[in-house]
This record gives structure tokens, C-alpha cells and sequence, in this order.
């Protein structure tokens, strides 16, 4: 099973190339594209996966409602056994108010796409940022094959928790968490092989289709304001 983007840093996985390698060892692989759906264009046949799912929350559809591909052909064992809902894979009465609510969502995806959107208004942040931070901001994940809205940002010499304290109008998420005073850092950035000190600093922003250039302009402002 394989993310097709990571819900950190945004960056996309090569699916299609693990895909090949899974296949040619007689494996099955199952896509996470919870994070991509919605955002750019996804073709389960493309990335090679047997199996992809989606979130239908991620793309403005109501919680608690999702998707399971399965390649044509593929049979499944039911994940709960009974009636013959849901193509006989899972019994139980469908919600199909949010069905038809994440058929809806999905619909708008494809039919009105926002993915240069998405893209104008996390890298208007992320200029708007960079030219007063300058060095002392770290863009992680890779700068070109990643999420248009994903936009993973370390304030270096300060820390997460402290610059998102400092704007209680700005909804964003760290790099690191603190439980019981003990601060545990991002397994994602420390895999990556980020400083200790750019793990601290991490701060995660994400742009929606709702989003204004004036909302990105007073972030930026709000932000500079914490330096």
C-alpha cells in the first residue's frame, strides 16, 4: 500500500513505478489517494493501482463517506459478510444521502478543476513569505512533483508551535507534537533527513478552492508580524 501524496509535505509518489516493481513480483498494490483526489487529476489505471482509495472529506464531501476502486476483475473477499450490499464486499445499508453527497463532490472536481488555483494561492504564500523570512525559511518536500495546495514551510530558529500561537486567525499544523511535555518531531521530515531544528520549525498550510489572494495577503502579513 502506497500514499499516492503524503499528507505533510505534499509531495507525489512515482505509484506507477512501484507499481511495475510490485506486479513483477506478483504482488497487489493498493493506492491512498486520499490526499490527491480532488486536487489533481487521478486515473487508477494510470498509476497501475489494483486498488485506490479516496476520503470523501478531502474533497468537500461530507465525513464519514469514502471510496474503494477495485481493478475489474479483481475479487475481493467481503469485509463484512451478510447481505449483498455495496457489489457483495460489504454488507450493510448504504448512506447514500453522502454517497450522492461524495458523487456530487466529485462531480465539481472534475467538472470545475482548481488545481492552477491552488497552485497561485499556496505559491503567492509561499513568495510573500520567502521575501521576508529569506533564508531563515526551509520549503520541504520536493519544490515540482507535489500537491498544488500542500505548501510545508520550517521557520528555522524559532519554533511551530510558538509562530501558529502567535496567529489564532490562521488554521495551519506543525512539524512536531507535544505530549506530556515531551515534543515528538515529525517522522515524516526526520525521514527525510530534516534538522532537529527544521522538524521544531515545521509549519503545514494548505490552500482550498475557497481561497482568496486577500486571505493569503493577510496570512503573510499575520505571519511576518510574529518575525
Amino acid at each position: 500500500s502506497v500514499m499516492h501524496a503524503n499528507n505533510e509535505v505534499g509531495t507525489l509518489q512515482p505509484v506507477a513505478a512501484i507499481a511495475e516493481l510490485a506486479h513483477a513480483a506478483g504482488a497487489l498494490l493498493h493506492c491512498d489517494a486520499a490526499q490527491s483526489v480532488g486536487k489533481i487529476a487521478v486515473h487508477p489505471a494510470e498509476l497501475g493501482a489494483d486498488l485506490l482509495s479516496l476520503a470523501g472529506h478531502k474533497l468537500y464531501a461530507p465525513k464519514g463517506i469514502g471510496v474503494l476502486y477495485v481493478r475489474p476483475g479483481l475479487e475481493l473477499e467481503p469485509l463484512i459478510h451478510g447481505g449483498g450490499h455495496e457489489r457483495g464486499r460489504r454488507a450493510g445499508t448504504e448512506n447514500v444521502l453522502f454517497a450522492v453527497a461524495l458523487g456530487a463532490a466529485a462531480a465539481v472536481a472534475v467538472d470545475a478543476p482548481c488545481v492552477d488555483h491552488l497552485a497561485a494561492m499556496r505559491d503567492r504564500l509561499h513568495r510573500g513569505l520567502a521575501a521576508h523570512f529569506g533564508d531563515r525559511l526551509l520549503l520541504n518536500g520536493h519544490p515540482a512533483e507535489r500537491l498544488p495546495n500542500t505548501l510545508n514551510l520550517s521557520f528555522l530558529g524559532r519554533r511551530g508551535h510558538d509562530v501558529l500561537a502567535r496567529v489564532p486567525d490562521l488554521a495551519a499544523s506543525t512539524g512536531s507534537a507535544c505530549h506530556s511535555g515531551e515534543v515528538s518531531l515529525s517522522p515524516v521530515l526526520v525521514a527525510m533527513g530534516k534538522s532537529e531544528e527544521a522538524c521544531l520549525g515545521a509549519v503545514r498550510f494548505s490552500t482550498g478552492r475557497p481561497t482568496t489572494a486577500a486571505e493569503i495577503d493577510e496570512a503573510v502579513e499575520q505571519l511576518i508580524r510574529t518575525s
